[in-house]
């Protein structure tokens, strides 16, 4: 098949799209989880073991001067009745009784076990998981009731909480008291006993972040950053995009608005909350690319973000990743370049062959949902956009960070934004030859023959022009050595139709080297 196409090779293991979350899939049965065991003091003691010389009640001294019951002051407050024990700590969100069918995604109390809970939907959640449908809810949304419990089990587990918390709370009291009261004992008042807290002055001034530090970038890059909701009839996600220009365009993901490409419904949510409804202007599947537009917005609304040039970033570079992962909205995360010219070849959730990019690599933790959000470089300008992560997932298994993120570099993904925006068409650069993916050398090969009647190298075409012929092994291609075919394809999208690159190449085991004007292809198909 042309290199101008998007391949249908296998996906290598583990590097996927970030993607729009997904619904999650529905669960087996879980099995009955174990409940905690009762709340124990810790702070209670525990018997010593009596050995034959441990001294006896008889033995201990009588101090002619102790308390008697009679002499201790009478509580009017005390309680009259046993305090009922404490039942042990629940699990918000967790299994039920047993047999009772787990929930994935079930939301989590703030204080159980599980992942955090937020996202597009109503405080409260929704009864889907993450991305699924009615959406989490707010980070901070009211605690669901267990799966096939009732109401009871999860109050007493934060009674349990607030209880252990009392009680270290007493305990410190009770050390402060006799601190102050041996004070007085020894000659001291309780006037000349001096606080030890410490004051910061001017606070306002100490909570002032410069702009150039990673809270303001952030606070100014947030209300630029948007949350994308996808969905048609069979699927919805979420996914994250950018202010690109004044006149309404985000720039985002394909495989985040591809839901909602023919018929389906596209929304964006700013940080403030505020929601607009947006159409598809243009996609580019096999870059990754897509814009969209905002419908009737308000101009204060579009402050584009600053676009930096991606070609001078340099390893090692400070990198600001904004999105919303497994939809935790406006989700702020930090690390390095890790590596430039990354040659990568992403597919979606079935493994599906769909894009290639020379991506920048970073070790900022991005994950599903922060597909499509900008990495920005430590002055706040955009130099990529979060596409695609290595995972060591596999099968079925959610995908999570590791650090080995990618993202297409943005002086790439702004001219073919503009190419959308024009007529909203992709436009890729080809080489017009057909490529074995069977060849396991370095380097990638031509086809050595015609594949289903389609020549190895096209008539007339690019490589033909410059002598290419079925069975060269291209080993560079503008100075960029080419160890794959999906490296050769990441290669030439980096540039345009019509660019002259230096091709270097091996037939009959020998080296030989021309230069290849490089031809048009418009459209994915």
């Amino acid at each position: 098949m042309q290199l101008g196409k998007v391949p249908a090779a296998p996906v290598p293991d583990g590097t996927m799209q970030l993607g729009k979350v997904p619904e999650a899939p529905a669960a087996p049965p879980a099995a009955p989880v174990d409940a905690p065991p009762p709340f124990q003091n810790p702070y209670g003691s525990v018997a010593a073991p009596a050995g034959p010389y441990a001294p006896t009640a008889a033995d201990a001294p009588v101090n002619p001067y102790a308390p008697t019951a009679a002499d201790a002051p009478v509580n009017p407050y005390a309680p009259t009745a046993a305090v009922p024990a404490v039942p042990p700590l629940a699990q918000t969100g967790a299994p039920g009784a047993p047999g009772a069918p787990g929930v994935p995604g079930e939301p989590q109390h703030p204080f159980g076990a599980g992942h955090p809970v937020g996202g597009w939907g109503n405080p409260s959640g929704g009864t889907g998981g993450v991305g699924g449908p009615g959406e989490p809810g707010a980070p901070w949304g009211s605690p669901q009731p267990a799966p096939g419990g009732s109401g009871k089990g999860k109050r007493g587990g934060f009674v349990a909480l607030v209880a252990a918390v009392a009680l270290v709370a007493g305990l410190a009291g009770g050390a402060i008291g006799a601190s102050v009261s041996d004070k007085g004992g020894s000659g001291g008042t309780g006037a000349s006993h001096s606080s030890t807290t410490v004051t910061v002055g001017n606070t306002h001034q100490n909570l002032d972040r410069a702009p150039e530090s990673v809270a303001g970038i952030a606070a100014k890059a947030l209300p630029s950053t948007v949350t994308i909701k996808a969905s048609n009839s069979s699927e919805s996600g979420t996914g994250t995009g950018f202010v690109f220009d004044t006149e309404g365009h985000i720039l985002t993901n394909n495989h985040v608005v591809a839901p909602a490409a023919k018929g389906g419904k596209l929304s964006v949510k700013f940080s403030d909350g505020s929601s607009y409804d947006a159409s598809v202007v243009g996609r580019a599947e096999g870059y990754d690319v897509a814009v969209i537009r905002l419908e009737n917005p308000p101009k204060d609304k579009l402050v584009p973000l600053p676009l930096g040039d991606s070609d001078k970033v340099a390893i090692g570079d400070a990198t600001i990743a904004i999105g919303a992962p497994y939809g935790l909205e406006g989700t702020v995360t930090t690390g390095i370049i890790s590596a430039k010219d990354r040659p990568v070849a992403s597919g979606d959730e079935t493994g599906a062959q769909s894009s290639y990019m020379n991506a920048l690599q970073t070790d900022a933790s991005i994950n599903p949902g922060n597909s499509g959000g900008p990495l920005l470089d430590g002055s706040g300008s955009v130099i990529g956009i979060n596409s695609a992560i290595q995972s060591n997932t596999s099968g079925s298994g959610r995908a999570g960070s590791i650090g080995l993120g990618f993202a297409i570099p943005i002086n790439q993904a702004k001219w073919v934004a503009q190419t959308l925006i024009k007529d909203g068409t992709p436009v890729y650069a080809i080489l017009g030859v057909l490529r074995n993916d069977d060849y396991r050398g370095d380097g990638a090969q031509i086809a050595t023959a015609p594949v289903r009647d389609t020549p190895a190298v096209t008539p007339g075409g690019p490589a033909d022009q410059a002598g290419l012929k079925a069975g060269d092994v291209i080993t560079k291609l503008g100075g960029i050595a080419i160890d794959s075919g999906p490296t050769l394809v990441s290669e030439i999208w980096t540039h345009k139709p019509g660019e002259k690159v230096e091709v270097e190449y091996t037939r009959d085991g020998k080296a030989a080297k021309t230069t290849v004007t490089l031809g048009e292809r418009k459209g994915d198909n």
